[in-house]
């Protein structure tokens, strides 16, 4: 049988020493547990941003307990929880909306409980490091075995904060959609799919153009731009915007060899319509 996994995502960072912490607590208690880490460098505080980045990795690792802290609310009265998917992964972290697109992904919450049971917690918890002191000892608990009813009272799916991505709007000809989301390479993620687009607007294909309306956004105007849609960066002159379809079937707008969110000042939730030109 291979090893239980466990996966972390956080915005602790490198710098400081929490998320060599929170693989201190697991070893201790689970030593044989596998621990990936998705990443510790989600932008502090962003609840979207870790939702988005656990929506997009978890249908690609194999079934584990799977922990994420993005936790401005830490010590106040927001839940800590944990969500069992449908595949028969689990989710554990804070009832902040933070772990739902991810659980969507993995066939949805089929059950969710508090993490109440002192036995599955450090012995001290504190208002400040529920990661360290819940959400990382209730994976290894449940990595040696420790049945997900243990944890703590049922509570009912439909209670949880709902998830902080926003659904795109499909209307005839118009996608209205919004920025959820700017990567390291400056590309810009949109709400929706492909598959919304084109159920608003008809099938694309590569060298369509389409129309990109954004709201007046903070300080900036409204303003339009025609984009071409392409199939890959490389059907793109260097420097060219483009919308495309990414690697998880998101709308994304980027520019080719450049930073599309940078240069085209883009921000998150500024809202987009995208229609054809």
């Amino acid at each position: 049988m291979p090893s239980p996994l466990i996966t972390l995502l956080t915005d602790f960072g490198a710098r400081d020493p929490s998320a060599a912490i929170l693989h201190g607590v697991i070893a201790a208690i689970a030593p044989d547990a596998r621990v990936i880490d998705i990443s510790h460098e989600v932008r502090k505080f962003a609840i979207r941003d870790g939702a988005i980045l656990l929506w997009c990795a978890l249908p690609y690792l194999p079934i584990g307990f799977h922990v994420a802290v993005v936790d401005p609310g830490v010590g106040t009265e927001r839940r800590p929880v944990a969500l069992r998917a449908g595949r028969g992964d689990v989710l554990i972290g804070p009832d902040n909306g933070l772990l739902l697109a991810g659980a969507e992904r993995l066939g949805g919450t089929s059950e969710a409980r508090l993490l109440e049971a002192e036995a599955y917690r450090l012995p001290t918890v504190s208002t400040s490091f529920h990661g360290r002191d819940i959400f990382a000892p209730a994976a290894a608990h449940l990595a040696t075995g420790v049945a997900f009813d243990a944890l703590g009272p049922a509570i009912d799916p439909a209670g949880l904060v709902p998830s902080p991505i926003p659904e795109p709007v499909v209307e005839p000809g118009t996608l209205r959609s919004a920025i959820v989301y700017v990567d390291t390479f400056g590309n810009v993620k949109l709400a929706g799919l492909r598959a919304d687009l084109e159920a608003a607007i008809g099938p694309v294909t590569p060298g369509d153009r389409l129309e990109l309306t954004f709201a007046a956004h903070d300080d900036r105007p409204a303003e339009a731009h025609i984009v071409a849609w392409r199939a890959t960066f490389g059907e793109a002159e260097p420097g060219e915007v483009l919308l495309y379809e990414d690697s998880y079937g998101r709308v994304c707008l980027a520019e080719n060899q450049g930073n599309a969110g940078t240069d085209l000042g883009l921000s998150d939730d500024r809202p987009v319509s995208i229609r054809r030109a």
